[in-house]
């Protein structure tokens, strides 16, 4: 029970840091929009915290249009580090460097509600300056293109050599395609369905 004090000082703060607060108690990270540094360090710092909290499962509902490779990576290698389980969800749209971030988990704790697209494509650069720093970009870019893809491979049961050719170009699954290919694991509905193994 709050006392009035307690009520208070809940009343005063603004409703974005009651939604926050919840969905920490809730052990749930939100990962919507644009993939950059500022929402990878926010993303990481709650993984790290619901860790260093308790080891007990934590839920992460993606819906983003990708960004940053590297953001994406940080993102990614964190879901991987930590000692608690993470179940992700994808909504709305998962692409590119949010479909990377997805693949972060094993298929039976990647879910998908009913709606929600998935693309997959190679990296891509805006590579400027002198020759010599275009061909140094151009070659991190086909490097980076080929961890992704033995990534995906790996994580979708798929072979490496399809792989490259779709991200050839934008790949785009909605729910049932992205389960065919073995990026999603099941769809589910609602909420009751987290728990249902199927």
């Amino acid at each position: 029970m709050m006392d009035e004090e307690e009520r208070a000082e809940e009343k005063s703060k603004p409703a974005s840091d009651l939604v926050d607060e919840k969905l920490f108690a809730n052990r749930t990270v939100l990962i919507y929009g644009q993939i950059n540094d500022k929402l990878a360090r926010t993303v990481c710092a709650q993984l790290l915290a619901l860790d260093s909290e308790s080891n007990d499962p934590i839920r992460v509902i993606i819906s983003s249009p990708g960004g940053h490779v590297e953001s994406g990576d940080s993102i990614h290698d964190i879901i991987r580090f930590i000692r608690s389980e993470v179940t992700i969800i994808g909504s709305g749209w998962v692409a590119s460097a949010g479909t990377h971030i997805y693949l972060a988990v094993p298929k039976e704790r990647r879910l998908s509600l009913p709606n929600t697209r998935f693309l997959i494509h190679q990296p891509s650069g805006a590579a400027g300056g002198q020759s010599t720093d275009i061909a140094i970009q151009a070659e991190q870019i086909i490097r980076m293109r080929e961890r992704l893809a033995q990534h995906i491979a790996k994580a979708t049961g798929q072979d490496v050599e399809r792989v490259r050719k779709d991200i050839d170009r934008d790949f785009w699954l909605d729910t049932e395609g992205a389960i065919d290919y073995g990026i999603v694991g099941r769809v589910i509905e609602t909420m009751d369905d987290l728990d249902r193994k199927k």
